[in-house]
């Protein structure tokens, strides 16, 4: 059956369609009220001379469907698919940068706290997101100095000798070591937790004031004290989010500014009435998607009408470049990039604001409305309903040109190649990361070698925008004989910080290891064994550029090739790459230049050394007379090695 054929047997239904082309790869995914009718709509005749569908139907021969009960329903399977298949004919989401969750793990007998930039079905529970970025860290922070739930990577399915200094400092219950708590006890202060990032403070303290007056009646006073100070801590809290609440809704503020086939957005996040965070969107080539229904001249009229409008009646900034833009580059077409940027943003995530304000409007705006609104009934974040609305005038207009200002300041350093800030670089690579705080040195490691001969490690330095060749540091690989470069990472690392330790100087901001997993972990275990924990260590895999995180190996972080983040990551990996190589040769030379000397009796490899760093090469210590070499060796050496060379 060929493809028309096909789709004259498609159903008139609600669904989810998928077309594939020759080699059986998903190139677009869309949604439709009525299946048939829109397949087929992109075979009429006048679709085929729009260059968009007609490239899309050229390539597709093959087209597959599901059939849903609702619009609604088609909107969340069209979004999971395009996230599955990543069709290149489909808007992609690419962000440099993600907002941190707050990660209570309750699948584990001992449940810890972590920052995390993922969700993942793993029987933990989520929180967040949060804005700013280091906001999640001093709620984490913050639960380990009041409820002592540690965040540390410490294996907890065994009992170790002795507990780490989070405990000492009374930020650790101890789970590590036997009797330190009990589970009773643990489970008691992670039910506390989860209350406090539940936001169900009244629940908390009712729940808090009761044990402390239950300790003081058993006369436990230091425990009644501990109680009260958390009672005071939470009523602080909830009265700071009595004010926020008062302020003003949540809200999500999207600008954009589209040039020469490239795009940049940005999203203000408003929290309580006030702006807590930016967000920033690049596509440098934007995908030929198929157009909705309406035509190219329609999309452009519409666009004036709504985005090119100020409150004055004027023709705004932000809608003379979409104007302008629409009529010379009609792939491009607001609406339909809006409608999808939304649905990737937001569905299936645990909470969204109150009220989108976006600069155009869409086909199924009222639909994604109704969708977003039940998803947040049912995750009970707030139970409060969702608004996409797109102002035309007035203080909410005003936001919108504002995000579309400022999206043009981002598109002009973005892509006329402006050289980022020093300081921003940085507080980027936190936000990757997931830095404590801002990086202010990080120490490489690289492993050299040929076929395991001469395996050398380099570290470099990066501190606070440059680096520091002065702290560079060369290492002979002493332990391991042959090719094995997880157990040479293991040793340099752990004499790296073994010697740290024993000066008392403080760890890095970041360890970052060249290599990919394998090494990453070698280099934890080193750290581990040296009970050095919380760490932040990642490292970068040569060929795919893809950064992997400690702690959060299974999402790895695949930085765009334009990041100023990955620039400095991959500078600072080649300079440790080329300290290594460099000093791999300079031993290889040795080794191969010294091999006529270790022939000469009473010479031995140390002499050899030490003749080779005095002269700098055999040929030079062949020309030496006995008197230059007497000052290097002893006579009877001396004399041996002029007699070598004159027979």
């Amino acid at each position: 059956m060929d493809l028309l054929q096909k789709i004259r047997t498609i159903p008139t239904e609600p669904g989810v369609y998928l077309y594939k082309n020759a080699e059986g790869d998903v190139i677009y995914v869309g949604k439709a009220k009525n299946l048939r009718s829109r397949v087929s709509s992109y075979f009429h005749e006048g679709r085929w001379e729009d260059a968009k569908t007609g490239t899309l139907v050229r390539e597709a021969v093959d087209v597959e469907y599901i059939v849903v009960a609702n619009n609604k329903e088609a909107l969340a399977l069209e979004n999971n698919l395009i996230k599955q298949r990543k069709p290149r004919f489909n808007i992609l989401l690419r962000d440099d940068k993600t907002y941190p969750y707050v990660k209570l793990t309750l699948g584990e007998k001992w449940p810890r706290v972590y920052v995390t930039r993922r969700l993942r079905k793993d029987g933990s529970a989520y929180y967040g997101p949060y804005f700013p970025a280091n906001l999640a860290y001093r709620i984490v922070d913050l639960i380990h100095r009041n409820f002592l739930i540690p965040s540390c990577k410490v294996d907890l399915t065994r009992f170790h000798p002795r507990p780490c200094l989070q405990y000492y400092i009374k930020r650790c219950l101890g789970p590590c070591v036997q009797d330190l708590t009990t589970p009773e006890a643990y489970q008691e202060a992670v039910r506390d937790v989860k209350m406090f990032l539940e936001g169900r403070p009244t629940d908390l303290a009712k729940s808090l004031r009761a044990r402390m007056e239950r300790a003081a009646g058993d006369q436990e006073y230091e425990r009644a004290a501990r109680y009260r100070d958390l009672i005071s801590t939470v009523e602080q809290l909830q009265e700071r989010q009595r004010i926020a609440a008062a302020e003003g809704d949540d809200a999500d503020v999207f600008g954009y500014h589209f040039e020469s086939g490239m795009l940049a957005v940005n999203l203000f996040h408003l929290r309580g009435g006030k702006m807590v965070d930016r967000r920033e969107f690049f596509w440098e080539d934007l995908p030929e998607f198929a157009l909705p229904d309406n035509s190219p001249r329609d999309v452009a009229s519409n666009v004036s009408a709504d985005a090119a409008t100020d409150p004055d009646g004027s023709s705004g900034a932000v809608g003379r470049d979409v104007a302008s833009n629409v009529s010379t580059q009609v792939e491009f077409v607001p609406g339909e990039f809006f409608s999808a940027l939304l649905k990737q943003l937001y569905i299936g995530q645990p909470y969204v604001p109150r009220n989108l304000y976006i600069p155009v409007d869409f086909e199924d705006r009222e639909e994604l409305e109704d969708l977003l609104s039940e998803q947040n009934a049912g995750e009970g974040a707030r139970g409060t309903r969702v608004h996409i609305v797109v102002p035309q005038r007035g203080e909410k207009r005003s936001l919108i040109d504002l995000a579309g200002n400022n999206a043009k300041q981002s598109y002009d350093q973005r892509f006329r190649v402006m050289k980022p800030n020093a300081r921003r670089i940085q507080e980027e690579l936190q936000e990757v990361i997931g830095l404590p705080d801002l990086p202010k040195r990080i120490e490489c490691f690289d492993i050299s070698h040929i076929q395991g001969a001469e395996t050398v490690a380099s570290m470099v330095v990066w501190e606070d925008g440059k680096m520091k060749k002065s702290d560079y540091r060369k290492f002979i690989i002493r332990t391991v004989h042959g090719v094995d470069d997880f157990a040479s990472m293991r040793e340099v690392v752990a004499r790296r910080y073994k010697r740290l330790q024993d000066e008392k100087k403080p760890m890095p901001s970041l360890v970052l290891i060249d290599g990919g997993l394998g090494q990453l972990h070698a280099a934890a275990d080193a750290l581990e064994a040296l009970e050095i924990i919380n760490q932040p260590l990642a490292s970068i895999a040569k060929r795919e550029e893809i950064l992997y995180v400690y702690g959060q190996e299974k999402d790895p972080i695949a930085l765009d090739h334009h990041s100023p983040v990955l620039h400095l990551i991959q500078m600072i990996r080649d300079e440790a790459h080329r300290f290594a190589v460099t000093f791999h040769r300079k031993r290889r030379q040795i080794r191969d230049r010294s091999t006529e000397l270790l022939e000469i009796p009473g010479v031995g490899a140390s002499t050899t050394r030490r003749l080779l760093e005095h002269f700098g090469s055999v040929q030079a210590v062949k020309q030496a007379d006995p008197a230059a070499l007497s000052a290097v060796v002893t006579r009877a050496q001396a004399e041996a090695i002029r007699n070598h060379f004159q027979k």
